[in-house]
């Protein structure tokens, strides 16, 4: 979905790389350089100057008027108009809100000036995992995901400015990419053995009181922290049911992977200091030592300090492993004696995505089903591209998927077979335009020769 006019109509509130301006002091331009996606409306010069410097005792006070300012929620507006994400518990939507979005904005911004602001109860959905299980999400209104949006603005340079280096989830510049390649440095250099960690329901676990605690130690502001507080505590609802959670930070909601990332801040710093490489996303995280010995004290420093983070670790799935004789999966990866592969769930995950898209019956042309999985295929690809194979066995499962598709256009009954293959080869699909991934993955790797 493309920006709305009426955002655009607006001053810019986002943050490009800034030309240099007549009188512009060159240290603020170089030191707000070093911070390209801070938001521009909240984050001033002498704001970014005390951010890097610090300020007395550590704590930030007087953060609320920044929180209501009406460009700060233009902004956190154009993001979620953006993002189109689904309607919360009002059936508002997105094109819906923007009708009468400059009222809209201005009434949520007196709200939160005045104090009576509420945030209203989360729609909970569920998606299915990897595994099979379902992934429950929750879903706040337009109007509640402005506001985390506006409070995420003000407060996530104050915490991004503490995070550890191996922490990679949900932080401006970085992302999976990096910790796979932290991961295969670090195997490469002698760490074998791997504390391969599973928290139980994280985002559904956190403790609020001690959530709060750790906020609370940055930001002083009452208001602010009363209006996260809020959030957190927002009732959900689920079809006709309707209760207040006693913990837990809901998975869709804004400002959910910020508070994640500050609640398992200090772990990543325990950790580090005791010389311990570990590799975090999100709740996702392996620890490498060099050593069986090291592993196992890492592993009985994370249990420790998850039981009196009120968290727990899934018995079932953490385990400690020998890289050089047993595999384990991290981000979608399969790491397998020195090489990454495409874990199993992963490819069905892919499965169930095209499947959906290339039913018998959907009455489309084999062009349009061709144009609705291409940019799947390419998107996996993009993600996957350094796996060590397995490129081929998906494009074969593909193609028959395709064939299937003819064979019912030409009244044929029964699944795709040999003799499809011989009526529809591979160069039949390749001339449609079909995205053929280990055609993609020998020129990726012809690339990366090239460059070495």
């Amino acid at each position: 979905m493309q920006d709305k006019p009426t955002v655009e109509a607006k001053p810019s509130t986002t943050v490009p790389a800034r030309a240099a301006q007549a009188g512009e002091n060159p240290v603020d331009r170089e030191r707000r350089s070093r911070w390209p996606w801070i938001e521009s409306s909240v984050w001033t010069d002498r704001m970014l100057a005390a951010l890097e410097t610090g300020v007395k005792g550590g704590v930030w006070y007087c953060l609320i008027d920044k929180v209501f300012s009406p460009k700060n929620l233009w902004s956190s507006w154009a993001k979620s108009a953006k993002n189109n994400g689904a309607p919360g518990v009002d059936g508002i939507t997105i094109d819906r809100y923007e009708k009468d979005v400059e009222a809209n904005l201005a009434h949520l911004s007196e709200q939160l000036r005045a104090g009576t602001y509420q945030p209203k109860a989360i729609r909970r959905t569920f998606i299915p995992k990897a595994d099979g299980a379902m992934r429950p999400l929750g879903i706040p209104t337009v109007r509640d995901r402005i506001v985390q949006g506006a409070v995420r603005h003000v407060i996530e340079p104050i915490f991004e400015k503490e995070f550890a280096r191996h922490s990679y989830g949900f932080r401006p510049g970085r992302g999976c990419k990096d910790a796979l390649r932290r991961v295969d440095h670090l195997l490469k250099g002698g760490y074998r053995y791997v504390v391969d960690a599973d928290l139980k329901s994280y985002f559904d676990a956190i403790p609020h009181d001690l959530l709060m605690k750790q906020v609370a130690k940055r930001v002083a502001d009452g208001r602010v922290l009363k209006l996260i507080e809020s959030f957190l505590k927002a009732n959900i609802m689920d079809g006709l049911d309707e209760w207040t959670p006693m913990a837990g930070a809901p998975q869709g909601a804004v400002l959910s992977p910020l508070l994640s990332n500050i609640y398992l801040n200090p772990l990543d710093h325990l950790m580090a200091g005791k010389g311990y490489e570990m590799v975090r996303y999100a709740d996702d995280f392996v620890i490498l030592c060099r050593t069986k010995e090291d592993a196992e004290l890492a592993l009985a420093e994370v249990k420790q300090w998850m039981a009196q983070a009120g968290l727990t670790l899934h018995p079932d799935k953490t385990r400690l492993i020998d890289a050089a004789t047993d595999a384990f999966e991290f981000l979608g990866f399969r790491f397998d004696k020195g090489r990454r592969w495409v874990r199993h769930k992963s490819i069905m995950k892919l499965r169930d995505t095209i499947r959906a898209r290339t039913r018998r019956t959907s009455g489309v042309s084999l062009g349009v089903t061709i144009k609705r999985i291409n940019p799947v295929l390419r998107g996996w690809f993009g993600y996957f591209k350094h796996a060590s194979g397995g490129m081929h066995t998906v494009d074969s499962w593909v193609r028959e998927r395709l064939r299937s598709i003819l064979r019912h256009q030409h009244k044929c009954p029964g699944r795709s077979g040999p003799g499809d293959r011989r009526r529809w080869p591979n160069a039949f699909f390749a001339k449609m335009g079909l995205y053929t991934l280990e055609t993609a993955h020998r020129v990726a790797r012809q690339s990366m020769k090239m460059a070495q």
